[in-house]
């Protein structure tokens, strides 16, 4: 661990990144401790600019609503839904690919078969459809967000499964009577978690991402405030009050970056050829 530790910190992009994400859950966690109303209530004027009135930092909307409360309140939404629906994904991805890389054969041919139709369809598309048949609400839009993220981890655990169970250990624990389950479990599912983990961070802001569209598009969870729903309901205010979609799109950028950051710093971290090059 603290050779890991070591190698991570030679990354400053992914210590800036590490920084970027710390004051995000700072932030969001303490949303309600800072603005108790809720960021629908109607605080002050309309179209109130940035910066000029202390007790609104970053302004207010057409409605008189403090963008700020705004912003705490959805960078809840956000981290929430990225990281559910990732784990949901992950779980389920790595279900599938597990079972097919260790069983090979007809059952690999037949959750391959399946994988890759998930795959040819586009993600943000399935994604809006099955919002849309389902309703918008937190659990389907984590759910939807899960539906199209599974397939690549699939793919990836499958790969890692095929070379690992032909390691002299896994082979050694099949001579050993060792039921699969537990082979799994303890021989390979252990030694393939570096590039899991690598993904698994990518797939967090790509579902950030995904909730900022499927919200921006009016198909986001009604009673909760996200910034994909701010960017959105600002597009006919673009002229007039740009700030309304400017602080939003900023936080999604910076969000994103930072997870996108941390995760080329995990996969230096992780990567065998640069921990033997870097020890």
């Amino acid at each position: 661990m603290k050779a890991f530790l070591r190698r991570f910190a030679r990354n400053y992009g992914a210590l800036f990144g590490v920084s970027i994400l710390l004051v995000v859950l700072f932030l969001a966690a303490t949303a309600s401790l800072l603005y108790e109303d809720s960021p629908w209530t109607m605080v002050a004027a309309p179209l109130i600019a940035p910066f000029t009135d202390a007790a609104l930092p970053l302004g207010t909307d057409m409605l008189g609503r403090d963008i700020t409360a705004g912003m705490l309140y959805g960078a809840r939404v956000s981290l929430l839904v990225g990281l559910v629906s990732t784990l949901v994904a992950l779980v389920f991805g790595i279900l599938i690919g597990a079972v097919a890389g260790y069983g090979g054969g007809r059952i690999d041919d037949a959750l391959m078969r399946l994988t890759e139709f998930f795959q040819t369809i586009p993600q943000l598309a399935m994604a809006v459809v099955i919002v849309a048949i389902f309703s918008p609400s937190l659990v389907t839009i984590v759910g939807a967000i899960a539906v199209v993220s599974w397939p690549p981890v699939a793919r990836l655990v499958r790969a890692e499964f095929m070379s690992l169970k032909q390691r002299e250990f896994v082979q050694a624990a099949v001579v050993t009577g060792q039921k699969p389950l537990r082979i799994i479990a303890s021989q390979i599912l252990p030694n393939a978690l570096s590039p899991i983990i690598v993904t698994a961070s990518f797939m967090v802001a790509t579902a950030i991402l995904t909730e900022s569209a499927l919200s921006f598009l009016g198909l986001g969870e009604r009673n909760m405030m996200s910034w994909g729903y701010m960017i959105g309901a600002a597009r006919t205010m673009l002229r007039q009050a740009w700030w309304m979609s400017v602080w939003p799109g900023l936080a999604i950028l910076l969000t994103v970056l930072a997870i996108n950051l941390i995760g080329e710093g995990l996969n230096d971290a992780l990567n065998p050829q640069l921990r033997q090059r870097g020890e």
